[in-house]
């Protein structure tokens, strides 16, 4: 079995998790999350724990049990603490400004890129080179970032560009003559 799937997760005070046959719920603090269920995952609830078992010996199920108990345990996690993933701009007049739920970015294109951030997520620039994007469901948090560094990805030459705050680039070495 899988050694992921065979840890339970463990429900906070405060989290209120329903299994139906076709979704479970969680609903918190952060908000409600929902996760349609798999038919070859035995889900049971036990005094505040949730444990995930395959529902046959196959091994596409083994594998499930252990994705089905992480996805939620990162719903448990979302809707307790929530998720963020930072930015950071590199480049001269490179800057972001937030303006409740839209994105303003000046990235070197002749024209400011405007970004929408979808429901449940939540974007601040604590500096005009920062972007924190704050949300309960993780899968999404880290897709707007996907899509705020791809508008403009680091180049390799000066290592210009939108990069996540963790992120080391390469700087390649340019052509000698």
């Amino acid at each position: 079995m899988s050694r992921v799937g065979k840890m339970p997760v463990a429900i906070p005070s405060g989290v209120d998790v329903s299994v139906k046959e076709d979704q479970i719920s969680v609903k918190g603090a952060g908000g409600t999350l929902q996760l349609s269920q798999n038919a070859l995952v035995k889900v049971s609830t036990l005094d505040g724990r949730l444990s995930f078992a395959p529902a046959n010996d196959s091994r596409e199920a083994n594998a499930m049990s252990g994705t089905m108990r992480q996805l939620v345990n990162n719903m448990v996690q979302g809707v307790t603490k929530g998720f963020e993933r930072k930015l950071s701009l590199v480049g001269v007049g490179y800057k972001a400004q937030a303006q409740g739920t839209r994105l303003n970015l000046t990235v070197g294109y002749s024209h400011p890129v405007n970004k929408d951030m979808p429901s449940g997520i939540s974007v601040a620039t604590p500096t005009p080179t920062e972007i924190v994007i704050k949300g309960a469901d993780r899968q999404r948090v880290g897709q707007v970032a996907a899509e705020i560094r791809a508008i403009r990805p680091p180049e390799p030459y000066k290592g210009k560009g939108i990069r996540y705050s963790d992120e080391k680039i390469t700087i390649k070495e340019t052509k000698k003559k």
